[in-house]
């Protein structure tokens, strides 16, 4: 599994995943999503670019902690899919 935020400091963390997607083959480990970001676009081009999981971060420590510790063990519970039309 490979994590990636999307609120990067000097590069935008979807366009990181654009690149990936144009330069590599399909890749064998899923791309999975912890973010700060719930923004509806950002969830939808996430997934529109491969990522197999959305995880918005909590603010809270303990509970972003507890997520995280899960996300190797369930991480299908904390999926954030994108709203369908």
């Amino acid at each position: 599994m490979s994590l990636r935020d999307l609120k990067l400091p000097k590069i935008d963390g979807l366009k990181v995943l654009r690149r990936e997607k144009a330069t590599s083959a399909p890749a064998g480990s899923p791309i999975v999503v912890l973010t700060a970001s719930t923004e509806e676009r950002d969830v939808i081009e996430s997934y529109e670019l491969g990522v197999k999981c959305y995880i918005v971060k909590l603010v809270d420590f303990a509970q972003f902690t507890e997520a995280v510790r899960q996300l190797g063990l369930d991480w299908v519970l904390s999926n954030r899919p994108p709203t369908l039309p």
